[in-house]
């Protein structure tokens, strides 16, 4: 059974002065350290948005590096406050594991990855039966991947590992013909292999991966500031707040914006939190809205260069969205 939160998990980060979050224990763009040993990533922004949130200082946060078989026992154990990591929201993490889910930050779905030398002429993943396909296990991955190769009537061979380095070394060490994970796991992958260019992502996306940070069920108000941190984020970009004018944007004469930074005389929405009125100019000043965090760790600006997507705003083309702050 998941152990529920007994105190209030706001309180607990507050005397002891930080946020533990638990992360990747490496993936390009969404979470790694630098070669300064600086957390960097898109899973990472959530952790610093929400210390900022509650210090006013994004730096307030440490991380725990957790596998995917290792996640879940942190967060239900208490070793963590927040589970940040590139996780597949579920029924079943949601109900029997007793998480809860405080949005989709990453819309993201399963692919396949092959060496395009190796396996010259393959060009969709219907030509894959009788493959060996390396995975890493306790993840929705490793279910995924037997419910498509069943339902295609295609035969597999598993390579299973526990922990993503060992999974993806092992791909490049040509021990399996496939490599399987999310898809925007194997861009970032493919930029640690030692022949990235020889490598090929394959055109189908066999699952849906709605990837968000999550806590233990039992403390709504814990559950509602990383929710709102999250939504703030989103927000932030619909209405162009950014790190370089959130102090300008104090000032528009809209109405949304002046409620977003605080600045609605009478408001209490950062208090209902248990927060203080400027906690979205603390999140913006930390990691900016969503769009910049996307685009630094994910997007154009990175390394990666992944679109968009489904993960644009609802109001150009995508499907993100948040509920307003009012």
């Amino acid at each position: 059974m998941a152990a529920s939160a007994n105190a209030s998990t706001l309180d607990e980060v507050k005397k002891k002065g930080f946020v533990q979050c638990g992360v990747n224990t490496g993936l390009a763009g969404f979470a790694a350290p630098d070669s300064s040993g600086n957390w960097k990533g898109f899973d990472i922004d959530i952790c610093r948005a929400v210390a900022a949130a509650i210090f006013g200082d994004g730096d307030k946060v440490k991380f725990t590096p957790t596998t995917a078989k290792e996640r879940f026992t942190a967060l239900q154990s208490g070793e963590i406050d927040l589970l940040s990591r590139n996780t597949t929201w579920t029924e079943t993490r949601d109900t029997e594991l007793g998480f809860n889910f405080a949005g989709v930050n990453y819309y993201d779905g399963q692919g396949f990855m092959i060496n395009a030398k190796k396996l010259s002429g393959v060009t969709s993943a219907l030509q894959l039966s009788g493959a060996s396909v390396c995975v890493q296990t306790g993840t929705t991955t490793e279910l995924n991947l037997a419910d498509y190769f069943k339902a295609n009537h295609m035969e597999y061979h598993p390579v299973v590992f526990e922990k993503l380095e060992e999974s993806y070394a092992a791909y490049d060490a040509g021990r399996c013909d496939v490599y399987t994970t999310d898809q925007s796991g194997l861009y970032a992958i493919r930029l640690t292999l030692k022949n990235p260019d020889d490598h090929a992502i394959l055109p189908e996306i066999i699952s849906k991966e709605p990837l968000g940070p999550a806590v233990r069920q039992g403390d709504d108000q814990w559950f509602d500031i990383v929710k709102w941190t999250l939504n703030a984020m989103i927000i932030a970009e619909e209405d162009g707040i950014t790190q370089a004018n959130v102090e300008e944007m104090k000032n528009s004469d809209k109405p949304e914006i002046r409620r977003v930074l605080g600045q609605e005389k009478g408001s209490k929405y950062g208090a209902d939190l248990g927060l203080s009125e400027d906690w979205v100019v603390n999140i913006v000043k930390a990691v900016g809205n969503y769009g910049e965090s996307f685009e630094r760790n994910l997007g154009q600006g990175s390394p990666l260069k992944i679109k968009r997507g489904l993960n644009q705003l609802w109001n150009k083309g995508g499907i993100l969205y948040a509920p307003p702050i009012r």
